[in-house]
């Protein structure tokens, strides 16, 4: 736990490790809240959207809208952090969330396409923004204990990925009972929790967790706080290079074997029942051990963690052209989930310690868009890969961009200019 912070007399709070674990417990439950919103509304949102459209070749546009809207409101979100602080960034990401899914809800219910991209841009830019919340958590600790508390965040979406899902029927069936669309149901359940999440942050996320960050590196360095370097001084430093290139290639190869083994599974004839077997599989993987690799990255570093990532990549590339039957393909899934959730995890603990303040979430921000436009990138390139060359080929183009990770990787430890492999 983080130690008593010592105030200064003039303008600076005093800060407990109780005030620190009420904190770092709003945000453990505002983000298990959104989750559960954002996952319940994300189920049917490719089913409403071909229904509203008339169109099947429509179905995946919301979900690309969506992560549009994550992409640009991410160097946005992080000016108002680096300017304001963390708190009005959160607040204001969530009630982003709430506007976008009650816009949904109305699109649904008017049967209106643009107003569901428009929702769907919105719901993005909250998922945007909530992403940034296990640094706003985890730079309230010490640096040895970031690692930690990353995972313990990122877990919080396990709440979501299983709670969501099973929101959806009940919520059907009560704005069915109620006399609305059936299908706006969890759009309007979700902005009640979106918004239950914001009256949460504004409540108790107190005092702003950016305060307390900058009032512990002032502590650290003699009462004076480290000079903030331009976004660009920021992203030559080899250490934050490998951080941000470990959740980019995560996402990469994460999306190209994930969005298209769906497909594959359905031209080797498994029945949906066995499609969702598998991907139950991939969630847990992704999320489930969140707090353990937040651990790991504590204890042994978060080099050797991401590096430990990238072999599970490796190998869930090798062995996704050869995987078809369900045990095998559930395999596959989990690890590549798990190596992605280490990539993931170990790149956001490496980031959060390479940064000084006052360019976190400027630097965060742009991370996210790199990460976001990875995950665009795979999603719509896969497609193409297995049209020419199959599952060989996913399988191929995957452990080739891991391979070129690993091996940057690498030259930049020999060199000692990042954290250690």
């Amino acid at each position: 736990m983080a130690s008593k912070i010592p105030a200064a007399p003039a303008n600076e709070v005093e800060v407990t490790p109780a005030v620190i674990a009420r904190i770092t417990g709003t945000l453990f439950t505002t983000e298990s809240i959104f989750g559960a919103a954002f996952i319940a509304a994300v189920t049917l949102l490719s089913i409403n959207a071909a229904d509203i459209s008339g169109r099947d070749e429509f179905a995946g546009l919301p979900s690309t809208i969506s992560l549009l809207g994550r992409a640009l409101i991410a160097v946005p979100i992080g000016w108002i952090v680096d300017r304001y602080g963390r708190r009005p960034g959160v607040i204001l990401g969530y009630l982003l969330g709430a506007i976008g899914l009650a816009v949904s809800a109305g699109a649904v219910g008017m049967r209106s396409f643009p107003l569901l991209l428009l929702g769907s841009a919105l719901g993005g830019a909250a998922n945007g923004t909530s992403l940034q919340n296990r640094f706003t958590a985890s730079e309230m600790y010490p640096a040895d204990e970031r690692a930690r508390i990353i995972g313990l965040i990122v877990f919080a979406g396990t709440i979501g990925a299983v709670g969501g899902p099973l929101l959806v029927a009940p919520m059907v069936a009560l704005a069915t009972s109620a006399g609305l669309e059936g299908n706006a149901g969890p759009y309007l359940f979700g902005s009640v929790l979106t918004a239950i999440a914001a009256l949460i942050t504004f409540f108790f996320l107190r005092p702003d967790p950016g305060k307390i960050s900058q009032q512990m590196e002032r502590a650290e360095h003699g009462g004076v706080t480290p000079t903030g370097r331009t976004l660009s001084g920021v992203f030559a430093d080899p250490a934050v290079q490998l951080a941000v290139a470990s959740m980019v290639v995560g996402q990469l190869v994460m999306n190209l074997i994930m969005v298209i083994t769906p497909v594959h599974m359905h031209h080797i004839n498994h029945t949906t029942t066995e499609i969702a077997v598998v991907f139950t599989a991939h969630t847990l993987g992704m999320f489930g051990f969140s707090a353990m690799t937040g651990w790991l990255a504590a204890r042994f570093g978060s080099g050797r963690v991401v590096a430990a990532g990238a072999a599970m990549l490796i190998v869930s590339s090798l062995l996704a052209p050869m995987a078809t039957g369900v045990p095998m393909l559930a395999f596959v899934l989990f690890l590549l989930g798990l190596g992605w959730n280490f990539c993931f995890v170990g790149g956001s603990a490496m980031l959060s310690a390479a940064l000084r303040p006052g360019e976190r979430g400027r630097a965060q921000g742009a991370n996210e868009v790199l990460v976001a436009l990875a995950s665009g990138l795979g999603s719509l390139s896969t497609g193409v890969i297995f049209a020419g060359g199959g599952m060989l080929g996913i399988g191929i183009v995957s452990l080739v961009m891991t391979l070129l990770f690993v091996a940057a990787s690498l030259w930049l430890a020999r060199g000692r200019m990042v954290p250690s492999l």
